[in-house]
């Protein structure tokens, strides 16, 4: 009969004062790594001791034990339990947990102190980002879990973030087939199954970059930093009932408007609102859209204008900026390095001096009577007012457009299509145009929608309503396009 394999014995565990363990020389680990040894003693201090220290005993010079032992694995908690004493939270006899092997063990000590080190198996992010899941989901608040594991809050919200995407992404992570470079790319959606489609087209096409993904995911989106969010303000855009999609990975928490159709309304609202205060200037006409075109302006000729000049304040303060502008040109202009305070403050400078140098304008009410003004934004949201600008003789207006985007022509309100025909083009073929409403009652509205199917065309488009008649002209090109377009009129 076959003899069956002997069985192993494990070590011996039993406590042990912590007066009693010294430090090894046969501990291997010697540069800092990881957790420091005073957070490792903050954790003991909140959690207490979650594994044990392995020791041998030391013997003295005849071969017998002294009642002292040795510590080659476990140093880092030996080090944070000393820590705790000097701190005065724990008893110097205090008795530790300790796996006790022989001081003539077959193993060498330094082969347990590497082994300890180099068998451990590091978690895995996505499991790091499910426990502090189920920790938040089990009443631990984010600031207390970013305390406990010496994070700030917005790591933790991150890593919230990356464990509420969808499992078949948590899988690829798992067996490699996406990094957390791609994991962070696709938490800027919500949509599971948008997840996933995004994630087998890109996987089947090879171009999975984290780039790419966000853009996949973010086609029908605005994003924040668009003029246009600027301009209405993220909070005036969630007032009205719109949403928005944070990425929590940028620096700034970027994000995108869900609803772009929402966003143009209130953009078209606003200017409008910035139209109705311009015409109580006394222009003839306003013409407001989101861009300006670089030409816009050619077929206009400026009416007569006068700069205000500075008063005496404002003379002083140029004087004041040009001099200490020159000061840090002269401190600074051959260093090597300019401190960030100094940028700032020259950034400031020119600011200021900008906006006294850019002079008010005044116009003569007999001019303002026939001009108009253009109202448009500029890139950060901030408004753009051109006034004093008459049409030249056979004029017509211009309206730029571009393949694939609609533009909107808005009438004004009340203002009713008449006549056969009241929409004409002259190319039908090359321009989708047609018309719908908005609005009941008082403020009822015609819009106008034009889209070129091609860049670098040009039609004439002549619109009859009950208040006039417009002579438009529509430019396409290949990416410059008025997303909305509106004329407004004193009364006549």
């Amino acid at each position: 009969m076959a003899k069956s394999a002997p069985k192993l014995t494990l070590n011996s565990s039993r406590d042990i004062p912590l007066d009693r363990l010294v430090l090894s020389q046969s501990n291997v680990r010697r540069v800092k790594a990881g957790v420091s040894i005073d957070a490792l003693a903050d954790d003991i201090a909140r959690r207490k001791l979650l594994q044990s220290l392995n020791v041998r005993p030391i013997l003295d010079d005849t071969g017998q034990e002294t009642g002292r032992y040795e510590v080659p694995a476990g140093g880092r908690r030996y080090r944070a339990l000393e820590l705790l004493v000097k701190r005065k939270l724990l008893a110097k006899d205090t008795p530790v947990p300790c796996i006790v092997k022989a001081a003539n063990d077959d193993i060498l000590a330094e082969d347990d102190s590497l082994a300890e080190n180099a068998m451990r198996e590091a978690l895995h992010p996505l499991d790091q980002f499910r426990a502090m899941h189920a920790m938040v989901e089990k009443g631990q608040d984010i600031e207390a879990v970013a305390a406990n594991f010496f994070v700030t809050p917005a790591v933790v919200r991150q890593r919230l973030k990356l464990a509420s995407v969808s499992p078949v992404l948590h899988d690829a992570y798992a067996d490699d087939r996406i990094g957390l470079e791609q994991l962070m790319a696709f938490t800027i959606s919500d949509d599971f199954e948008r997840q996933v489609q995004v994630f087998e087209l890109l996987t089947e096409s090879r171009s999975l970059a984290p780039h790419l993904i966000r853009q996949k995911l973010t086609e029908n989106v605005v994003r924040a930093a668009d003029k246009r969010a600027r301009f209405v303000t993220p909070d005036a855009y969630v007032e009205a009932g719109g949403g928005i999609v944070r990425d929590l990975f940028e620096a700034d928490g970027g994000g995108w408007l869900t609803d772009p159709a929402l966003l143009d309304r209130l953009v078209d609202e606003k200017l409008k609102a910035e139209g109705e205060a311009l015409l109580g200037e006394g222009w003839k006409w306003v013409a407001t859209s989101v861009d300006l075109p670089w030409d816009a302006l050619r077929d206009h000729r400026e009416i007569d204008r006068d700069e205000i000049p500075m008063t005496a304040e404002e003379e002083t303060r140029i004087a004041e900026l040009e001099a200490e502008g020159e000061e840090i040109d002269r401190l600074w202009s051959e260093a090597e390095e300019v401190p960030d305070d100094i940028h700032a403050r020259v950034d400031a400078i020119n600011a200021e001096y900008a906006e006294i140098a850019k002079r008010p304008l005044t116009f003569a009410p007999e001019e303002i009577a026939i001009a108009g003004v253009f109202v448009s934004l500029e890139r950060d949201g901030s408004i753009r007012i051109d006034r004093g600008y008459a049409w030249a003789e056979g004029a017509l207006f211009q309206v730029y457009t571009a393949p694939g985007q609609v533009t909107d022509i808005a009438l004004q309100e009340g203002e009713e299509l008449v006549g056969p025909g009241p929409v004409a083009a002259g190319d039908t073929v090359r321009w989708i145009i047609g018309d719908t409403l908005s609005g009941e009652g008082a403020t009822r509205r015609v819009h106008i929608l034009v889209k070129p199917t091609r860049p670098d065309i040009v039609t004439n488009l002549i619109i009859n309503t009950s208040r006039r008649t417009y002579h438009i002209e529509l430019r396409a090109t290949p990416s410059t396009y008025m997303a909305a377009v509106s004329w407004r009129y004193t009364p006549s």
